[in-house]
């Protein structure tokens, strides 16, 4: 007889799908109307741009990098947005430059990576500074967005019945995770993104486009990052140059929550998008508690990646 065999790789994704199956019956055997569809449609658009972000980092992990530039680069971004609608600037103008300027950002760290061989730690940390730097520089206030054009289309939703609603944020955000998805398993591409996880120096001799694919990776980063800070603020309504601080380090968690290796090679997007549910299930759940302060957000989520880290480390030790 055979026994049943699931791939090592899996396993974190698995342990994911376990968490958020967890949560999801002590929060409904807890409180009630939380598995409701409502609810469910509230967790995806209070996470529609934490989505977008995830989705970019997933590829810079799964080569082994990082980028902790996305949480500025989502506010330049959304001051952008909100700046340019204040000065009188068409959306069809405005929504493009915003995403550009989170592309230019990713481009920037990748060629500083690749070609400089500047560690990635360094290159986005230089880009986060630079990304806060200018939020304060163009706007060292909040700017409110009270543009008609921009107000219709942050606040269109779809009803879906039972209560589940969705707003467009949350369509793009999705759709962004579609493309990613095709990327990343049905192109060259996403498999050279693997295969420099994997091992650069081995993805290098079997000819792959090492060197270009590291480089689109940040640009896919960057720019998730600059359509992140579009979908703040249609989210906020508003620009501001202290949003997203630490939110480079959620992307992070959901990602590695998500599955993803820290050191690379393997993990999936979709994954990723578990880790942002599991990550906004906590909140709810702190919320739906009432008592507790939201600090303790930041605790579960730290003890969550703790286990998660541990666990992918014994995986690697058991395929070695």
């Amino acid at each position: 007889m055979r026994r049943l065999s699931i791939d090592s790789s899996r396993l974190p994704v698995i342990g994911t799908l376990a968490v958020l199956a967890i949560m999801l019956v002590v929060g409904g055997v807890r409180y009630s109307n939380f598995l409701t569809l409502r609810n469910f449609g509230n967790l995806l658009i209070n996470n529609s741009f934490l989505i977008a972000l995830a989705v970019g980092m997933t590829f810079v992990i799964l080569m082994g990098g990082i980028d902790l530039s996305v949480g500025a680069v989502l506010a330049l971004s959304g001051i952008v947005v909100a700046a340019m609608l204040r000065d009188g600037f068409p959306i069809a103008i405005v929504l493009p430059i915003a995403i550009l300027v989170g592309t230019v950002f990713g481009l920037m760290h990748g060629l500083l990576i690749h070609y400089f061989k500047i560690q990635p730690f360094i290159a986005t940390l230089a880009g986060m500074f630079l990304a806060r730097g200018l939020c304060f520089v163009i706007a060292p206030e909040s700017i409110a967005i009270n543009e008609p054009g921009f107000a219709a289309l942050a606040g269109q939703s779809f009803a879906l019945g039972g209560g589940f609603r969705i707003t467009t944020a949350v369509i793009i955000a999705l759709v962004v995770l579609a493309i990613a998805f095709y990327l990343l398993h049905y192109t060259r591409f996403g498999r050279t993104v693997y295969a420099i996880g994997g091992g650069e120096q081995s993805a290098v001799m079997m000819g792959l486009p090492v060197a270009r694919s590291k480089v689109l990776a940040y640009v896919v980063s960057g720019t998730c990052a600059g359509l992140g800070g579009l979908l703040f603020a249609m989210f906020s309504r508003s620009g501001y140059a202290l949003t997203g601080v630490g939110m480079e380090l959620d992307a992070i968690a959901a990602v590695v929550v998500g599955g993803t290796l820290l050191t690379g090679g393997s993990g999936f997007v979709l994954g990723s998008l578990l880790g942002v549910l599991v990550l906004g299930l906590i909140q709810t759940i702190i919320t739906f508690e009432g008592t507790l302060s939201s600090w303790w957000t930041k605790i579960v989520i730290g003890a969550l990646l703790l286990v998660f880290v541990v666990l992918q480390r014994a995986l690697a030790r058991r395929n070695e």
